[in-house]
């Protein structure tokens, strides 16, 4: 792991491999698991403005890249379709698509999103926008686009940076045409919050999902 990292900030990160280790025995050995994890905590540590969560946030894209990995090689296939979102950014529209088909999806399809530039952190006026339709996005934080994450993907949904994203055979690419939250009020996000959402719902049945129920908090 890192040397120049604090006691509590190491402690996690070894726990954090062991719950890896663990998770993906018979898939990858402990060498790869921490070189993942390393990475990751490096991709965080760089730019985040989390910095009191970046074992939590490196171990979760840690897993993320390496079940992606695990599916591009055919070592695990978790049976559920997998949709990747790409914006620039990743924290705005993506992150929205995301979170409506995770809700909306009940589980059913695995879900991922990532930027090609991705920022420090998400913009509040879409956690915002999300949370007034009982969706919670505020724990996620901006990622990288990797190329396992594209091709371990069934769909990938662009939204205006298609060009960066490579192209792999069997995957279905859409791009959406979506406006950018980014310097907007919540009165401008509404629309475009709504506009994801009829484009989520739309996914979801030509996946053959049938869309759960949510309901915003009171």
């Amino acid at each position: 792991m890192t040397d120049d990292l604090t006691l509590d900030r190491q402690l996690a990160l070894r726990s954090a491999a062991a719950r890896l280790a663990e998770e993906f025995t018979g898939q990858f050995g402990a060498e790869t698991i921490e070189r993942f994890l390393t990475s990751s905590y490096d991709e965080f540590a760089d730019r985040s403005a989390v910095v009191g969560f970046l074992p939590l946030l490196a171990e979760r894209f840690a897993r993320q890249r390496l079940r992606a990995l695990a599916r591009v090689e055919k070592l695990h296939d978790g049976g559920r379709p997998v949709v990747l979102f790409l914006c620039t950014h990743n924290a705005g529209r993506s992150q929205m698509a995301a979170g409506f088909l995770a809700a909306l999806s009940g589980g059913a399809v695995e879900v991922r999103s990532a930027g090609s530039m991705p920022a420090d952190q998400i913009n509040s006026v879409a956690v915002e926008a999300m949370t007034e339709v009982g969706i919670d996005i505020r724990s996620e934080q901006p990622k990288v686009l990797t190329t396992d994450a594209v091709e371990a993907s069934d769909v990938v949904i662009t939204m205006g940076c298609g060009d960066v994203c490579p192209v792999f055979p069997g995957v279905r690419y859409e791009d959406w045409q979506l406006d950018d939250p980014a310097g907007q009020g919540l009165d401008s996000v509404r629309p475009i919050r709504e506009e994801i959402r009829t484009r989520v719902l739309a996914l979801l049945d030509q996946l053959g999902v049938q869309p759960v129920q949510v309901v915003p908090s009171r």
